[in-house]
């Protein structure tokens, strides 16, 4: 079940991106927190766990495969912003971006006929339609509040019930 050496590296890549992904939602946790939108903080941490298990389960089938996880050191933007607006339109540009280094480990996969990967892959392709979907409906329901305090307020508190599991 060996997997094909360009696309292993690719996949140990993805597991790096992940993580990378879970710190940016952490970062992005910390700056809304910063605003009092505690509701959202949470939303954004809950974000960060979920990263976390996709890093796993990109590990996971390396290591199903016989492969080696090989964590790099992950680089994080520095991210200052200064409303909710801010913070999601930062989410939904990392998740558009993940969204194509899912589509091109597919595209790797079918180059190297490494069929064994596609259920794997497949999962995340409709994960990642999900994730900017659900990002892009915040944004839009804090565009539509505008400066609307409470309205505001209100998207804060419904995103804060959000199950952290």
């Amino acid at each position: 079940m060996a997997i094909n050496e360009k696309f292993s590296e690719q996949l140990n890549h993805q597991v790096n991106a992940e993580h990378q992904a879970a710190l940016i939602y952490t970062q992005l946790a910390y700056e809304l927190d910063q605003l009092s939108l505690v509701g959202m903080r949470d939303w954004m941490f809950a974000q960060a766990a979920e990263e976390r298990e996709h890093a796993q389960k990109f590990a996971d089938h390396l290591l199903d495969r016989g492969e080696r996880v090989l964590l790099k050191e992950i680089d994080v933007p520095e991210l200052k912003v200064g409303s909710a607006l801010e913070a999601f339109e930062h989410a939904l540009s990392h998740e558009r971006k993940v969204s194509e280094m899912i589509r091109e480990l597919v595209r790797t996969a079918d180059e190297v006929g490494d069929i064994d990967s596609r259920s794997v892959l497949n999962w995340f392709l409709s994960e990642q339609i999900e994730e900017e979907a659900s990002v892009e409906e915040i944004i839009e329901r804090i565009k539509l509040v505008g400066n609307d305090g409470a309205g505001l307020l209100r998207i804060d508190g419904e995103l804060g019930q959000r199950d952290p599991e």
